[in-house]
């Protein structure tokens, strides 16, 4: 690879953005594709309903002598809500590997102290995702209980198509959010998206184990995207 298209991957990847390379077999010729351009070729080259690609795959190579290496965006946790479930969950999520932004204007709760070498934001979430977006790679996870804080950036991680939204709650507390967010505009397929009770359901009961049955869940959704079970 040449180090200039190296260069540009890794800028690609800081800014969240899909980097396709074709590289022929035959020739060691290498195209470099980003952003949609990248995800147009994958979608031709790849049958949709298949599992998400890792790193690295041979997309139709043998028909066209071609390999293709896919870099995603590393998977990212945009927790909403600095609260003690948010602690727990911004530990194990960086344990995984999972990149995490908590936001919560609440300077109280969104502190440096509580939450040691994790990217947070004290600011409102419709003015910390206008700066830290939403994408495709992304998880929402919406801790806060209290609308105010958690609807916009829901309804903003339906639109983006973000591959996880969940938030907390009762089942009571749930329904009453679909219909703020129905009222909002929301359509029925995207309230369907949204996990809540958010987490698997495991019986868990302390913050730790609320926090482990979310992470579970946000890790099915990635790795698993067509929604298939073990």
């Amino acid at each position: 690879m040449k180090l200039a298209d190296l260069v540009l991957i890794n800028e690609a990847r800081k800014q969240r953005t899909k980097v396709v390379t074709i590289t022929n077999l035959a020739s060691g010729d290498q195209n470099v594709l980003f952003g949609q351009d990248a995800v147009n070729y994958e979608a031709s080259a790849l049958d949709l309903a298949a599992p998400r690609p890792e790193d690295s795959d041979d997309l139709g190579g043998q028909q066209d002598s071609n390999f293709t290496n896919v870099y995603l965006p590393n998977p990212r946790i945009v927790v909403i809500g600095a609260v003690h479930i948010a602690q727990a969950l911004a530990a194990l999520a960086r344990i995984t590997a999972f990149d995490v932004l908590v936001i919560d204007p609440r300077t109280a709760f969104a502190a440096p102290e509580r939450f040691p070498d994790v990217d947070i934001l004290p600011e409102w979430p419709e003015d910390a995702l206008r700066i830290r977006g939403l994408d495709q790679f992304s998880a929402l996870v919406a801790l806060s209980h209290d609308p105010k804080i958690d609807d916009y950036a829901i309804s903003l991680a339906l639109e983006q198509g973000c591959f996880y939204v969940g938030a907390l709650g009762s089942r009571k507390t749930h329904a009453k959010r679909l219909d703020r967010l129905a009222n909002q505009g929301a359509t029925e397929a995207q309230l369907q998206k949204i996990r809540g009770p958010i987490g698997l359901d495991i019986g868990a009961k302390s913050t730790a184990e609320i926090a482990i049955a979310i992470l579970a869940q946000v890790i099915s959704a990635w790795r698993r995207p067509d929604g298939t079970t073990s």
